[in-house]
């Protein structure tokens, strides 16, 4: 008895793993696709300066509030907004730049529904 509820439980977990593993699959495609559309546009780069993004960008549309700031191992974070993208800087530099996508499109930002 105990040999058919090990392999009864060994198949429930084989079909259980077989039905979640598409879906991150789709995610990780989603991942990449975004990725890929990120290094094809020209956005502000990692180690930029604020200056420096001001002067190939334009001006933002709207500086947010700065957060952090309350110790040497959390920073300063400002964010500026463009259109299409937001660009978080730590301290002066800039350290990551993200899309905006409205809700619901994470299939194909590039396309607004």
């Amino acid at each position: 008895m105990n040999t058919f509820k090990a392999v009864s439980t060994a198949i429930a977990l084989v079909l259980a793993s077989a039905c979640v593993a598409p879906s991150a699959h789709a995610g990780d495609t989603l991942l990449m696709q975004r990725v890929k559309q990120e290094q094809a546009m020209n956005l502000p780069k990692k180690g930029m300066s604020m200056a420096e993004v001001e002067r190939q960008f334009g001006a933002p549309t709207s500086k947010l509030d700065a957060r952090g700031g309350g110790s040497r191992k959390q920073p300063v974070i400002n964010r500026w907004m463009y259109p299409g993208y937001i660009v978080y800087f730590e301290r002066s530099h800039v350290i990551h730049t993200v899309l905006n996508t409205p809700a619901g499109n994470n299939t194909n930002p590039a396309v607004p529904k």
